[in-house]
């Protein structure tokens, strides 16, 4: 089921989530076989912590890999995945269910590698869901960052 916050700026955006049978799309490769698209076209949420404390959320390709050089050029930090807790936290989702909307705490940045897609697929709120939207709505619509900080696509 869509968390409240995640549908209350959808219905704002005129945005409709795709909903599966729980736990079906948990990761990239799956939502990408479940929603019938590449891999790519996932934008998958990922949770850093800085050193300094701060918490960034990173929106990249499903293809792609962060670069922790790259973060560190970005932020000025040395960073490490979030633990499940502190994803919790500062989101309000579990893993696998990370979606950028109805999100207020971290810094939120969006990878260049999902513009080379007219439409992509953020989650929304669980791990059986996919937004479909363009990279330029998506980035209006949670005041993200633009950003490069993957690397080349994952063969």
């Amino acid at each position: 089921m869509i968390p409240e916050k995640v549908k209350t700026v959808l219905q704002q955006h005129g945005l409709e989530a795709l909903e599966f049978e729980e736990g079906s799309t948990p990761t990239s490769e799956t939502a990408a076989a479940k929603l019938e698209v590449q891999v790519g076209q996932i934008a998958k949420s990922i949770l850093l912590k800085g050193k300094d404390g701060r918490y960034f959320l990173m929106l990249c390709a499903g293809d792609r890999r962060i670069d922790s050089k790259k973060v560190k050029i970005l932020t000025g930090t040395n960073t490490r995945m979030a633990r499940p807790e502190e994803l919790k936290e500062q989101t309000g989702f579990n893993p696998g269910e990370v979606c950028p909307f109805g999100v207020s705490g971290p810094e939120i940045f969006l990878d260049a590698s999902l513009k080379r897609f007219d439409t992509i697929y953020p989650a929304a709120g669980t791990d059986s869901s996919g937004v479909p939207v363009t990279y330029d709505r998506l980035r209006e619509i949670i005041g993200a960052d633009e950003c490069d900080v993957c690397g080349p696509v994952i063969q």
